[in-house]
Formats: C-alpha cells, structure tokens, sequence
C-alpha cells in the first residue's frame, strides 16, 4: 500500500529488507495458492524481477514491461498530482512537451508508437534518443515537482506511519491475520516476515480501513 512510502516503511521494519520486486517473486513462488505458488518459467520470473529503471531482464517480454512499468508510473503519478492539484497539464515543460506531447493521452500515444517503430526489426527493446531523453526528463520533473513536492511528502509521511503501526500490531496479534498467512508461519516462516507479506498484499484503501477498525474508536450514543 501507498506505492514507494509503503515500500519504505516495510523495508525499515521488515527482516531482511523490503523491495516490492523481490516480494513479487515471493509472492508468485511461495505465497499464491495457498503457499504451492505458481511455477512460472525462469523467463517470466526474471521479467518480473527486473522490472525496474535500475536493472535489465534478459528477455524481449521483459523488456517490454520494464519500458512499460516506467511509462505507465509516471502517467498514472502525473494523473494523481492534477487530481490532487498539485500539476496541471500545463506545467510540463516546452523541451518535454514538444518532444513527446502536453497531455497524458498525447504522451502514451507518442512513446508506445515511438518504442514499436524504434525497436522495429531490431533485437532489442528501445527508444529513439530524444524520446528517451523526453521521457528521462519527465521523470525527473515529476521527481521535483511531486515526489519531493511538501505536500505529498507530508502525505506520505503519514502513510509510513500507518504501515509501521500495522506492522506492529499485527506482529503481536498474529491471529488477526487470514489464515493462509497463519499457515505460513505454521511451515516456519517467521512471524515478522509474514506480516510483511500480509501487509504488503493490501491496497491504500484496505490498509486505511484496517487502521481506522483497529485504532479509531467508533461513536457511539450514550
């Protein structure tokens, strides 16, 4: 939940770390179907394991998502900041814009036609030049602008501060945890790992609800 901020604070409290890329392997090899995980090919499990900026899979099709993951992140983070006004469209700057387009609509179309023609007869995934560099610019707008904005940084804060406490409480109330996490720990797996893995598979808006049924008084009428 809540994306790198939830990511961070299970990495704090998490024995051995926390990475959402290595937690995705674990979650497809051990956690799906009740603990007999998926049995995906070697291919696949490389594609999902470096998915990000920072690594390179072997495959086309890994390469594929790892373009696509980074496409798809940004836009949806740019499509959060206008909603939460923070942007707006017109924000973007020229060198970006008139490279790859001033709306997220303009910007998709113009990077996914840009990586198909690119990579066309080639063997390798890519992107021309200046639309990799666009989109590299993008990126670190969005870092200025949104990721290190006080706003979201205040927000995400907070959010740190509910996994943490989650974390916490269900480390000592191990039996408020659905049982296919219970039988994780009954095979041996330590408690504070599965919490994380507990914790880790939940959205925004689950996690909240969970703070707010554990830690938030209801009212009542006296």
């Amino acid at each position: 939940p809540f994306g790198h901020a939830g990511e961070r604070a299970l990495d704090e409290v998490c024995p051995g770390g926390f990475k959402h890329n290595v937690q995705s392997i674990r979650t497809v090899d051990i956690l799906e179907k009740g603990g007999f995980g998926l049995n995906l090919t070697m291919e696949t499990r490389d594609g999902i394991l470096n998915h990000q900026t920072s690594s390179m899979p072997q495959t086309l099709e890994g390469k594929i998502v790892r373009l696509s993951d980074k496409i798809a992140y940004i836009h949806h983070d740019m499509d959060d900041a206008i909603r939460g006004n923070i942007l707006t469209e017109a924000d973007v700057p020229k060198e970006i814009g008139e490279v790859i387009g001033y709306t997220t609509k303009d910007r998709l179309d113009h990077l996914i036609h840009d990586i198909v023609n690119a990579s066309f007869e080639k063997d390798d995934i890519i992107m021309s030049p200046d639309v990799e560099k666009a989109m590299l610019n993008m990126r670190q707008f969005m870092f200025e602008r949104v990721y290190q904005n006080p706003v979201a940084k205040a927000e995400e804060h907070k959010a740190e501060a509910l996994v943490k406490t989650l974390f916490e409480y269900y480390v000592i109330h191990k039996d408020k945890m659905p049982m296919e996490f219970l039988n994780l720990i009954d095979a041996g797996e330590k408690v504070e790992r599965v919490v994380c893995d507990f914790i880790g598979a939940m959205t925004d808006h689950f996690a909240i609800a969970q703070y707010e049924e554990i830690f938030i008084p209801k009212s009542w009428h006296g």
